[in-house]
């Protein structure tokens, strides 16, 4: 029987006309086009995490109201039901839609530049203008400065029309259509995001305030606006006295389904492609996000993970969302927290929540000033989510889901390393204390070091997967000497060793062996690990290597303790 012909899954495709007429999967969202419709502010602003579908909504919103739509694209779908609104709105609009998403330049000037080539772009949807014989002469030179090219056939266009530029394309689109405008822009804050990081925050805030400003702002042709973003930036940094704007953050229950996938969606979707057999493992790691009241899924990383099912029915799932991006919130977060707030980050990772008080209108400049701001920033960034508020307005705040679990681990990991090479005496120390034997100071200063750390006692974690993060926490404190040779998870023996170290004098070897200690009992689990390198013969690899000396090291670590115990093999002469 011949293999049923499905539908492609839509990998990093936004643009919902392509989806629809090249026969991708679509997951139904045309229902916020009614919401929307019912219950619309003037300028609606959908602030949510990266990846969860802002773009592609962006686009469908643009493809139904828009001037010249095509109604076959949305045959079929949930807006269809509502012939009313369809006949009143769908292809009734100009519609004027940018996006801010590519606007990253390292200076000021370039990223002005991008800007400028958004715009001409956009403007050149609409060349007709050039030749309409309802603009007067005027109205048409006008729009000639929003396409003009420089010699090198880049838009330039000067700062006064910048930022009235789509006021006035607004403006000129009306008196062509006799119709009032609709503005879509998507990832409004990026150009800010990147100005923060760059250095040139405010020049950046002057200009997108000066565009909002003409073009969401007592303008006459503008039906309304929607914005979408991963923050909610203060009014006073760009949207000073734009009183008409509805905010629909991750806290809000309207639209609260629209962006991510709900459970019945990815049941269906996985029964759509055979898949369902693995429902379990991506409700696991790629669930758990709460949007107003509804929970869901995060759509890039089930759709990458279900294309990577259809090739290779074992792959493995992949954190997928933090591989698009880095993670500088947390990253931030690590360097700034304090006692208190490390013993909340063990609880996090270990599944329990906290509470704070959150701020959802930061300034970029804001957002690293305090520990207070970054868990607001940790919670609309995705890195947490919320289980509800407490009457004293508190949200209680836990990590998702176990991508999300892993990457804070990682982070952890990393900014532990980090932190610890700035200390180059007191980690050769250790070092030398493995290498000469002296266990009591290597089980003193590694013991200080997890007390540094953030420990990870995830009672949902399996014990191998402690074992390997203090596995990791040593394996990298001890490769502060580059010279020596490490190997980790090597074939030695009967078996694979944790770790294998040749000294660079070609002297002294050292099988390591590290345990987890469930019931805290370190000098059990120490015994276990010197039985298991006995059994397994693991120092055979460094005799056929020819090392004179050689240290057995039974390492146990149970949360922020650990106990170390050695053996001595001396190479017979």
């Amino acid at each position: 029987m011949a293999e049923k012909i499905r539908k492609k899954i839509p990998i990093g495709i936004e643009k919902f006309d392509e989806i629809r007429a090249d026969g991708f999967y679509y997951i139904d969202k045309t229902g916020m086009i009614r919401d929307l419709l019912y219950n619309w502010g003037k300028v609606n602003l959908f602030t949510r995490p990266r990846r969860f579908g802002k773009s592609l909504n962006m686009s469908m919103l643009k493809c139904f109201f828009e001037i010249g739509c095509d109604e076959s694209l949305f045959q079929g779908l949930e807006i269809m039901k509502e012939g009313e609104l369809c006949r009143d709105y769908m292809g009734k609009f100009p519609v004027i839609a940018i996006s801010l998403k590519s606007v990253n330049g390292n200076d000021y000037e370039t990223a002005r530049n991008m800007i400028s080539s958004v715009i001409g772009k956009e403007a050149l949807r609409f060349q007709f203008l050039a030749d309409s014989d309802r603009l007067t002469e005027v109205e048409k030179k006008l729009y000639a400065q929003l396409i003009a090219v420089d010699d090198n056939s880049s838009f330039k266009l000067s700062d006064a029309v910048l930022m009235g530029s789509l006021s006035m394309l607004s403006s000129l689109l009306r008196k062509h259509y006799g119709r009032e405008v609709i503005v879509l822009i998507d990832e409004y804050d990026v150009p800010m995001s990147k100005a923060h990081e760059n250095g040139y925050y405010d020049q950046m805030v002057m200009l997108i305030r000066n565009m909002f400003d003409q073009v969401l702002k007592t303008n006459d042709d503008l039906k309304f606006a929607v914005l979408t973003g991963c923050l909610r930036i203060a009014k006073e940094s760009i949207f000073t006295g734009l009183n008409n704007m509805k905010v629909l953050s991750v806290t809000d229950v309207r639209f609260d389904e629209y962006f991510g996938f709900t459970d019945s969606e990815v049941r269906a979707l996985l029964e759509y492609y055979d898949l369902s057999d693995h429902y379990d493992t991506i409700k696991e790691w790629y669930d758990g996000y709460r949007f107003g009241n509804v929970d869901v899924y995060c759509p890039w990383d089930v759709l990458c993970y279900c294309d990577a099912l259809r090739c290779d029915p074992e792959a493995q799932p992949e954190a997928y969302w933090s591989n698009t991006s880095g993670n500088e919130a947390l990253r931030h977060f690590l360097e700034q927290a304090n006692a208190v707030t490390k013993r909340e980050i063990e609880g996090l990772v270990s599944g329990e929540s906290v509470k704070k008080v959150l701020r959802q209108n930061l300034t970029y400049k804001d957002m690293y000033a305090s520990i207070d701001n970054i868990w607001s920033l940790l919670f609309t960034t995705g890195y947490l989510t919320q289980r509800g508020v407490t009457s004293e307005r508190e949200h209680i705040l836990i990590i998702p889901n176990k991508e999300i679990r892993n990457i804070f681990t990682e982070q952890i990991f990393e900014w532990f390393q980090d932190t610890a090479r700035k200390d180059g005496t007191s980690l050769e120390a250790f070092c030398i204390a493995f290498k000469n034997g002296d266990k009591e100071t290597a089980q003193k200063k590694f013991t200080e070091y997890l007390r540094r750390t953030i420990s990870i006692r995830d009672t949902a974690v399996r014990k191998s997967m402690k074992e390997n993060y203090y596995h990791g926490i040593l394996l990298g404190l001890l490769s502060y000497k580059d010279s020596w040779y490490i190997t980790s998870n090597r074939e030695s023996g009967d078996g694979y060793c944790d770790i294998l170290v040749e000294t660079d004098d070609g002297e002294t070897g050292m099988v390591i062996e590290i345990k987890y200690a469930e019931n805290g009992n370190l000098t059990e689990a120490c015994e276990r690990a010197l039985r298991q390198i006995e059994s397994k013969n693991y120092a055979e690899k460094l005799r056929e290597d020819g090392m004179e000396k050689i240290l057995k090291y039974g390492v146990a670590c149970y949360r922020k303790k650990c106990c170390i115990l050695l053996e001595k093999e001396q190479a017979p002469q």
